[in-house]
């Protein structure tokens, strides 16, 4: 009955999706595609092809370079360096490795989280196509 009141008499409405955030920029010629994600939320097989330790406080950072051209996405060889801070300021450095998939490469990071967790990342790309400073931020 109290939960009544709060509608104001409006008529219920249909959820309206939230578009995704940009997971993409560009520096140049090269294009960096990037995610991170809590390591739960990928198959087993997937972690463990990416040789990253799986749990509850562990995030996965991806960051793929691709050379652009034209309507393409080509393979880009680069290096990738950078840190997630918290909200409170508590920073980690992130070591990225890399992964390759048959020409492409990718740079995998592993930082930790906790539940509701907030990080800023602000990430180092160079590569010959291009480079600068990318930067983030996810909710976990």
């Amino acid at each position: 009955m109290a939960l009544a009141g709060c509608s104001a008499g409006e008529t219920p409405r249909k959820v309206e999706a939230i578009a995704p955030q940009d997971s993409a920029q560009q520096f140049g010629d090269l294009r960096v595609r990037y995610n991170a994600l809590p390591s739960l939320s990928m198959p087993a097989a997937a972690t463990q092809a990416y040789g990253i330790e799986r749990g509850a406080g562990k995030a996965l950072v991806v960051i793929a370079l691709r050379r652009v051209q034209g309507q393409d996405e080509l393979p880009a060889h680069g290096e990738v360096s950078g840190t997630a801070t918290d909200l409170s300021g508590r920073r980690q450095p992130i070591a990225f490795r890399t992964v390759r998939t048959g020409e492409y490469e990718d740079h995998i990071g592993v930082v930790d989280i906790s539940t509701h967790d907030t990080l800023r990342f602000v990430l180092e790309v160079r590569s010959e196509e291009g480079g600068g400073t990318l930067r983030f931020e996810r909710t976990f």
